[in-house]
Parts: C-alpha cells; structure tokens; sequence
C-alpha cells in the first residue's frame, strides 16, 4: 500500500473515531437531559395502569406512544443503570406533574400504586360495614352473595359473631384489593390494637376477656358522641356489673330488635326478651352491638372511677349522672317529662339470669 493511501486510511479512520465521538457525546447529553427533564403527563398529572407480566420495554414503549417521554430507549437503560428494570410492579399509578424518569421508575419498581380510600364509621354495625364494602367500586368484590357466616369463614375466622370486630378507621388501598383482604385487614387491626392495650386496663374493670372489652366498648359507642363522656359511661357501666344491676341500655335494646326496630324505642321494646334486652337480662350482652373505635375501647378498658350509676340525656348531645334513684329520677323529670312529675317508670320486669 501506498504512503498515500495509507495516510488516506488513516484519515478517514479518524474521522470516523471523531464522528464516533461526537456521536456518542451527543447521546449521553441527550440522555443526561432525558433523565433530568419531567415526564409530559400535564397539570393534573396521568393515571397509568401496568397490567400483570408487562415488561419495562413494554412500559416504555407505551409510554413514549404516548408522548409521554421522548425515547423509549432511554427508559429502559435507566432502569437497567438503576437495578429496577426487572422489577416493575403491576397495579395504577399516578404520576404527578413535574415527576422525573428516575422517580416514576422508584414509583412502578416500590409498588407505589394509586390508593383509594372506604372510611368504617365508629358505631357502624356489620350491615352498614358490608353495605359500604359492596357499593366501593374499587375493591374487587367476591363476598356479593355470602351470609354473615360465610363471610367470617371466608377471613379465616370461622364461627366467630361479626359484630364490633372490624377497627373504624380510613383504610387506603390499591385497585381489585379484595373484599377478603380488607375485612381481614380491618379485624387484624381491632384484634392488635385490643391486645396492645388490654394489659394497661384498670384492674377494677369487671369483665375478664378482651371480647368483653370490646363488647362494652360498643356500648359506650352507641350510648354517647361526646369524647368528653366516654369514660364517664363506661364508669357507670363497669360499677353496675360489678354490683349485679342491669345495664338498662337502650342501645342493646334496639340491636336486639334488628330490622323491626322503626326508629322509636316504645316500652313493649323494653319487654320484649332478646339476648341483648339488658333491661331483663343481667350483665354484658352476648356479643358487641356495634364497631367501637379506638377511643370507646380505651374508655371500656379505662372507666372513670366514681359513684355514679344513672345517666338520662339532657337533650344537648350530653347527659346527665346521678349517683342513685332518686336523683336519677328527678332528672328524668327535668330532661325527658319537661318538669312535669308523673308516674312513670323505664324498668320492666327483670328476667332472672
């Protein structure tokens, strides 16, 4: 070869290193920018789902169809640089305004998926839990046509009563989270926080389980809305056991009536026998009659100590307390008759227990 031609060559070889380079410099400034520039995703953000077995080059190229980002490529060797390419989680995502490549990569790799919300009321009983479990659009819903027993089976809590048993709280989960899933969430949550606290509990509260905790605490629910009052109640309650009276609440009453109860208590209520009639029947009734949040539980295990044994409601959202009969009774005359004294009474016949 010619020291012409071989100079030629040698020319032409660096040209090509030097294309070679710029080249590939101006790769990694256009990927530098990719990695530090937001995805397109507009002022409100995208909602985006990945279905179950989709690849990161899958997302990508979604993605970029989207115009979402500006190369596919560059995605996936983010991922690949980052360790997240094999690692993708499916579910729905939001990605908010402003979010880089990096972080929307974290978000489908942690499974930082988009949470919707069901709020259980303190005081719901089971009925209006389930109501609200099967109208959520979100759950995935496998419980539609089960009885109560079957629902319990289905958790994993086979013979148990479902009353109280489900902790009220605002729980957030992922779309298609079962309806399994969330009930067994929400009874884990009661069962843990009933037993992180049961052994702080007074030592002068009469009943002896944790479940009768619970059952108390559902009454003390359903008796007041007054935080102010709730340990208050409880103190009544605990000392009427603890003396062989009847609780003589209306609360349990009216859940013992079920479905037939109208909204007016009427004294033939009141005689009417049910396992929950605590006006003829002694004691705790045999399951909760509502689910009692946190705040009600920690009241049952923590009653006021005092004298009180009566309560009457004043009209105003709260009560009035009265250490015997006789003061009871006058209250009654001053907040339920209007301060006209007649005959009356609120306690039927009792039924030996």
């Amino acid at each position: 070869m010619s020291k012409f031609a071989k100079g030629g060559f040698f020319r032409l070889a660096g040209l090509l290193v030097l294309l070679s380079s710029l080249a590939g410099a101006w790769v990694l400034m256009d990927y530098r920018s990719f990695v530090n520039s937001p995805l397109v995703v507009g002022d409100e953000g995208l909602r985006y789902e990945i279905k179950a077995g989709k690849t990161l080059t899958h997302v990508a190229r979604d993605l970029e169809r989207r115009g979402v980002i500006d190369s596919a490529s560059y995605l996936v060797w983010l991922g690949k640089s980052e360790g997240m390419a094999n690692d993708i989680k499916a579910g729905e995502y939001r990605f908010n305004a402003g979010v880089l490549p990096r972080r929307m990569l974290e978000q489908i790799t942690n499974g930082e998926m988009l949470q919707y919300a069901i709020t259980v009321v303190e005081g719901w009983n089971f009925l209006q839990l389930m109501d609200a479990v099967h109208s959520n659009e979100y759950f995935l819903h496998t419980l539609s046509d089960y009885s109560d027993e079957e629902i319990m089976a289905q958790i994993g809590h086979p013979g148990e009563h479902p009353e109280g048993l489900f902790l009220p709280d605002t729980y957030y989960f992922p779309r298609l989270t079962t309806d399994v899933a969330f009930l067994q969430r929400a009874y884990n949550a009661t069962q843990q926080f009933l037993t992180e606290n049961w052994d702080d509990r007074s030592i002068d509260v009469e009943f002896k389980t944790p479940y009768e905790a619970l059952i108390m605490a559902s009454i003390v629910e359903k008796e007041t809305a007054l935080p102010s009052e709730r340990k208050q109640i409880a103190g009544v309650f605990n000392r009427r056991l603890q003396k062989r009276m009847r609780l003589q609440t209306d609360p349990t009453v009216i859940y013992g009536l079920g479905r037939s109860f109208d909204g007016n208590i009427r004294r033939r209520d009141l005689r009417k026998d049910t396992p929950y009639n605590t006006y003829l029947r002694r004691g705790l009734p045999p399951t909760p009659i509502a689910m009692p949040g946190r705040a009600a539980i920690l009241a049952a295990l923590n009653p006021m100590p005092g004298i009180d044994l009566y309560f009457v409601a004043r009209g105003d959202g709260g009560h009035q307390f009265s250490a015997n009969l006789k003061q009871h009774n006058a209250a009654v005359v001053e907040y339920q008759l209007g301060g006209r004294v007649r005959p009356f009474s609120s306690m039927p016949k009792a039924k030996s227990k």
